[in-house]
């Protein structure tokens, strides 16, 4: 893999969970370590994260990362989302930054919500619904839930709807994320929800991460408009 595609990689798992291992870039590029050290160290010297020990964080100043690069995306399918969601509805909404930008959308009355990110669910009672959030393991850098606690107290819940974000999307390998916590989640949830929507714009496609979380036919998949037309084909895309 070229040193460019590995920077592009590095940033997109970045922008989903804020910070990253170098054992985990080495799992997710399958690149020595010595390789992914040089990386880093290249991209913090050029703004676009900041190194750390033992690997990076997210730089929110940066450009280039794939949250800036793709706004008018997301608030495109970020809007379209959040029409899907009608009165009485019982949502389940995914942390991530296209879920998180859905919520200023919500119009319906008397919907209840369940997340597992502490940010959106402030985001929502703030604009007035009843929110839940899980219990289990909090991640920090990305202020989620996680883990087998989660997935437990996801048992109890049938959703009406559910949105979800994701790092990959391939017809062969379905919805893919790097991290397997935040994955037990995904799969656990939207096996628990009736309407499953996976919120991405067009750089996810073809695109894969460390660990499945569901198959492609799976999912409704919002997006903009595609570049790439090997998937325009599929009945479960929707371009907004």
């Amino acid at each position: 893999m070229l040193a460019e595609d590995r920077c592009k990689k590095i940033l997109d798992i970045l922008d989903s969970m804020g910070s990253v291992t170098v054992q985990q870039l080495m799992d997710e590029l399958d690149t020595s370590e010595s390789t992914i050290r040089r990386d880093l160290v290249a991209m913090d010297k050029k703004g676009y994260l900041t190194k750390v020990h033992g690997g990076a964080i997210a730089n929110n100043t940066n450009i280039h990362t794939q949250d800036k690069q793709n706004r008018s995306e997301k608030e495109q399918i970020a809007r379209y989302a959040a029409s899907l969601i009608v009165d009485n509805d019982f949502v389940y909404i995914d942390a991530g930054t296209t879920t998180a930008v859905m919520i200023d959308y919500i119009t319906a009355k008397n919907v209840v919500f369940v997340t597992n990110s502490l940010t959106n669910a402030k985001r929502i009672s703030d604009r007035g619904y009843t929110v839940y959030i899980l219990g289990g393991e909090f991640k920090s850098t990305t202020e989620a839930i996680v883990g087998d606690e989660a997935v437990v107290t996801l048992d109890k819940y049938n959703f009406t709807k559910g949105f979800w974000g994701t790092n990959g999307i391939t017809v062969k390998n379905g919805f893919t994320t790097p991290e397997i916590k935040e994955a037990m989640v995904k799969k656990k949830s939207m096996e628990n929800s009736k309407e499953k929507y996976i919120l991405a714009d067009d750089s996810k496609f073809s695109q894969v991460s460390s660990i499945k979380f569901a198959d492609f036919e799976d999912a409704v998949i919002v997006t903009n408009a595609l570049n790439n037309d090997n998937y325009k084909k599929y009945k479960n895309i929707k371009e907004v």
